[in-house]
């Protein structure tokens, strides 16, 4: 059985599935996001029914539909704002340690004075008006804006980038909300089946590619040199969403294009390609020209939307992989590493 939490993300119904029963109203809408990148909320697969009443989280906290509303909005803002699904946890368990989901206004002189709304950010720091700050996607998209600014915060400890955000006087206090968070964010990401038209974009700020890594060597399979060979070639040409090459490649059709050159067709798009060949283990269990998956700027580790391919590593035994990152980008060589906490699946397309 599962319990099913109705979410109004923007004035609209939707559903967050987590474990129990009832059946909710679904809706169809579609957030508001940058040409370059069209996003949908569409209905999962569940049967309409009557609206289901509100209902408690099993947890750190016990979570309304009012609270997992406001936790909705702050995950479709991050759509929104191509921001990675780490990100959204990063915000919402700030937002469980802030203000427990609720978009709380002043609360006198001892609640460090003019903290206010989901992330308690007070106007006299600048972060905005009383009212603005008290508008839940105003205070998200500000969380998000000031979250992209701290270098590196894709690979940091999640409640070391919430605290660079933040600035606390308890640094170490988000910690404890990640694993609900988590769980938090899946469930809103699915129920609200975000899906986003680009295929590709890593979401994650660009990196000065210093070449391939020292003391790197392609692999001794024929057929594997031949993937990984051209993959490799193809680096410095453009990422240009639905390219297959041979002058611009996005992610995906980079892929494709490579697998073709060892003698092996594989899908065109993420969402087939994910689902291509034999499950890879681990990290450590990787062969060059393994495919790699995360969620990237429009997708989720359940629906991961960009692709890169594991090359070998260098002379220190630290992992590589070839990718086309994003719009206005190019093909490039970047460590593992830069993607170890978001991998979602990673892919063989052959099995020997």
């Amino acid at each position: 059985m599962s319990r099913r939490w109705p979410i109004l993300a923007g004035g609209l119904a939707v559903v967050v599935l987590a474990p129990l029963a009832l059946i909710v109203f679904v809706a169809f809408a579609v957030i508001g996001a940058s040409p370059a990148m069209g996003c949908t909320i569409g209905p999962p697969s569940v049967s309409p029914g009557a609206p289901a009443a509100q209902t408690g989280w099993p947890g750190q906290g016990s979570w309304t539909s009012e609270q997992v509303s406001n936790a909705a909005v702050i995950v479709s803002v991050g759509a929104e704002l191509h921001i990675p699904r780490y990100g959204w946890e990063i915000a919402v368990a700030t937002a469980m340690q802030e203000s427990t989901l609720r978009n709380l206004g002043h609360l006198g002189e001892d609640n460090d004075h003019d903290s206010l709304g989901l992330f308690q950010q007070r106007p006299s720091q600048g972060w905005g008006t009383p009212e603005q700050i008290l508008d839940p996607r105003y205070a998200a998209r500000k969380f998000y804006e000031r979250l992209v600014k701290v270098h590196g915060w894709q690979t940091m400890p999640l409640t070391q980038a919430a605290q660079a955000v933040q600035r606390s006087a308890f640094p170490d206090a988000y910690a404890k909300w990640q694993p609900e968070a988590q769980q938090l964010v899946a469930l809103i990401s699915d129920g609200l089946n975000i899906v986003c038209t680009s295929d590709g974009g890593d979401g994650l700020p660009p990196l000065d590619d210093a070449g391939l890594p020292d003391g790197y060597i392609l692999p001794s399979d024929p057929q594997l040199r031949a993937v990984v060979s051209f993959a490799l070639a193809q680096r410095g040409k453009p990422y240009v969403w639905g390219a297959e090459g041979p002058d611009s490649y996005d992610c995906s059709g980079l892929m494709m294009a490579s697998w073709a050159k060892g003698g092996v067709p594989i899908p065109r798009v993420t969402a087939d390609q994910v689902h291509t060949g034999v499950d890879v283990p681990s990290l450590a269990a990787m062969r060059p020209a393994d495919l790699i998956f995360i969620p990237g700027s429009d997708g989720t580790m359940t629906r991961p939307g960009h692709v890169g391919m594991y090359i070998g590593t260098d002379r220190f035994g630290r992992q590589y992989l070839v990718q086309a990152p994003s719009t206005g980008d190019v093909i490039k060589v970047v460590p593992v590493s830069y993607w170890s906490r978001q991998v979602a699946v990673i892919r063989r397309p052959i099995s020997r």
